[in-house]
């Protein structure tokens, strides 16, 4: 139980997407629901934290803060170490995807939370949706006929430096240790684990078989232009066209084709739209989304379920871990890429990256096989 009554929550990571978690936890300790009482990165605060302590170094935030919930939303290759750490001090964890560079770590961090009798939630933001259950439950009540196959949507547009903002950007390891940084592992993660989390995949064993389809325009050694397809133990597919090398940013979402209609997830936006055969418009409803941090507050304190827990990332893993033992992803041919100056600043276009894309989703096939000439 907290101490005190009222759980102390130390966020790793302060920049960034990092800043809404302490937006966020000034708000419930607005409300009495908790107190921030420190605050941990390598920059100063460039925003209000309260009365918290500021530390530079996220272990010793851990060791010296006597912390009930721990942010963290540090990179990637620090997730288990630093998880593991706030554990075995007693806290529960706020972990930012991806939880785990491979699935060994992500059970060797279940079995500490477990030993420890805490708990991690998942920082995959669009699984607090309800947006997701109402997909499931629309499913569930016959809204399309039988369900087809699923899909994962999402071109995106970074900037040339957004892969030197940090050592380990566009890096599959960095020093031997697995960073697993890319377009499918890390800024389009969300439409991976929210496909997976509508077709009810949770678990390893939920996927039989993934197929993927790694590309790269830019100068790293991770994806930026990829396509996977994962077929899934119940038979049904999903298929991803997952870019961050578009012409313009596009709501990326979530569809399940069913045989008389189509759902999509606007997973952004928590909104879904319902496409039945023969009508002509679709009909939308939007859905709230729950905090995660508040959630796991809720749990640590009344023992509310966790809306992601970690073992429920384990499908997810799964495809990441498939992403760092897979092949370097292949570098796309400089005819098909043009460099652009526009307002996203300077950044690499795949040419008819959104007509392919599209195709992949409809097809249920990666890039290479439904003939896109930049995956020759």
């Amino acid at each position: 139980m907290p101490r005190g009554g009222v759980p102390r929550i130390g966020i790793a990571g302060i920049h960034g997407h990092g800043a809404t978690h302490v937006v966020e936890a000034l708000r419930l300790e607005g409300l009495g629901r908790a107190r921030l009482i420190a605050v941990a990165d390598h920059r100063a605060p460039e925003s209000p934290v309260g009365e918290a302590a500021v530390f530079a170094d996220a272990a010793a935030m851990i060791a010296d803060a006597d912390l009930d919930v721990v942010v963290l939303s540090t990179p990637i290759h620090t997730h288990v170490p630093l998880a593991r750490a706030a554990l075995e001090a007693g806290a529960h964890v706020l972990l930012e995807k991806p939880p785990a560079p491979s699935l060994a770590e992500l059970a060797e961090l279940d079995e500490v939370a477990r030993r420890a009798g805490r708990s991690v939630q998942v920082g995959f933001q669009s699984l607090g949706s309800s947006a997701v259950g109402a997909v499931r439950d629309l499913v569930a009540g016959g809204a399309i006929g039988a369900v087809r196959a699923y899909g994962a949507l999402g071109t995106w547009v970074r900037p040339v430096d957004y892969w030197t903002r940090s050592a380990w950007a566009g890096r599959r390891e960095l020093d031997g240790v697995p960073v697993v940084d890319g377009a499918v592992t890390n800024p389009l993660a969300h439409a991976v684990a929210t496909a997976l989390a509508v077709a009810g995949a949770r678990t390893a064993d939920d996927i039989a078989d993934i197929e993927l389809d790694l590309l790269r325009a830019n100068d790293i050694a991770a994806d930026d232009t990829s396509s996977l397809v994962v077929r899934l133990a119940d038979g049904r597919t999903i298929a991803g066209a997952l870019a961050l090398t578009a012409s313009v940013r596009s709501e990326p979402c979530v569809t399940v084709e069913g045989e008389s209609g189509r759902i999509v997830l606007w997973y952004t936006l928590d909104v879904v739209q319902v496409v039945r055969d023969g009508e002509p418009f679709p009909a939308t409803t939007r859905h709230p989304r729950a905090s995660l941090l508040e959630n796991l507050i809720d749990h640590a304190v009344d023992e509310v379920p966790l809306l992601v827990p970690l073992a429920a990332t384990a499908a997810f893993t799964r495809v990441l871990d498939a992403v760092r033992t897979g092949p370097d992803p292949r570098r796309i041919a400089a005819e098909h890429v043009a460099r652009v100056r526009d307002d996203a600043a300077e950044h690499l276009v795949v040419r008819d990256l959104e007509h392919w894309a599209a195709r992949v989703v409809a097809e249920q096939a990666t890039f290479s096989a439904v003939g896109a000439p930049f995956a020759r």
